[in-house]
């Protein structure tokens, strides 16, 4: 017993070097509501600040300031040069943050909580709330963690604007592309002058194997609307699932008619599947 006293002894102080240690492991999206250290500059500062939801904005970090962390652990804050908030909006990104213990708080002079999140979370339980977390955590590449909240926002108010696309962009995102296809048709009758709607609905009859649908689907959008915005990508769309049936007369009739081969954005990839059907 003696013996392992001794080594706890001597052992705790790097457990306690451990626990103080900032683990860089977290993305910005999973960390709404929470306390958040960036990793330390070439002075050896964290920025640090609080993340959140906009209702308008959509994920933002609230900036606290900057700290360094002393030979004992203790968070040392930097004094601000003013006292005006600074407010950043997350845009995808690849950088790992910190989670800030709860007890490092106290040094920081922050509340675990701060008074002003109030203001933001009025509105939580409503669609909108739902919709822009959903959304966020989809511009995130996130999409497993989108759908419950569209879904739920779905239930609660399925004719919300903009909700039906979004959803049907998650569960193309999922390879649940039968489920896309269910809502994108509705949302066209809903909507169908919308080229967006029309964009993800091709896109998951072209997955879902269905290309002639698919090319019916092109057709009489482009026949009955003046917006071009996705005709290239659709019409590339088509000829990418024509190529994987490896359909060679139609892959080549539908060159014809779309011209898609002399757009500079696929002529290339084109080539090579003209190339490897050969």
């Amino acid at each position: 017993m003696k013996i392992y006293s001794v080594l706890f002894l001597i052992l705790s102080p790097f457990f306690l070097l451990a626990q103080e240690k900032l683990n860089f492991d977290k993305k910005f999206v999973y960390c709404e509501n929470k306390w958040v250290a960036l990793p330390a500059d070439t002075a050896g500062s964290h920025a640090y600040g609080f993340v959140y939801i906009d209702p308008q904005a959509g994920l933002t970090l609230d900036v606290g300031g900057w700290f360094k962390i002393d030979s004992n652990g203790k968070y040392l804050p930097k004094p601000r040069e003013n006292s005006s908030s600074m407010k950043y909006r997350l845009q995808r990104n690849n950088t790992l943050i910190a989670l800030i213990p709860e007890e490092k708080l106290k040094e920081l002079g922050a509340k675990v909580i701060p008074d002003w999140l109030a203001a933001y979370k009025q509105d939580e339980n409503t669609t909108n709330y739902l919709y822009i977390r959903g959304f966020t955590f989809n511009a995130w590449g996130e999409c497993k963690s989108a759908l419950p909240l569209l879904e739920k926002a779905y239930l609660k108010e399925p004719d919300f604007k903009r909700l039906r696309p979004e959803l049907a962009y998650t569960y193309n995102c999922l390879d649940r592309h039968e489920d896309a296809i269910k809502i994108l048709k509705v949302a066209l009758e809903k909507e169908p002058t919308n080229a967006y709607v029309n964009k993800e609905l091709i896109y998951a009859q072209v997955n879902n194997k269905l290309i002639d649908e698919a090319m019916q689907t092109y057709k009489s959008f482009v026949q009955k609307n003046n917006a071009k915005n996705y005709d290239a990508e659709n019409a590339y769309n088509i000829l990418s699932g024509l190529y994987k049936k490896k359909d060679i007369k139609a892959f080549n009739q539908w060159l014809i008619e779309t011209d898609i081969q002399n757009d500079k954005r696929f002529s290339k990839l084109i080539e090579e599947m003209k190339s490897k059907l050969k």
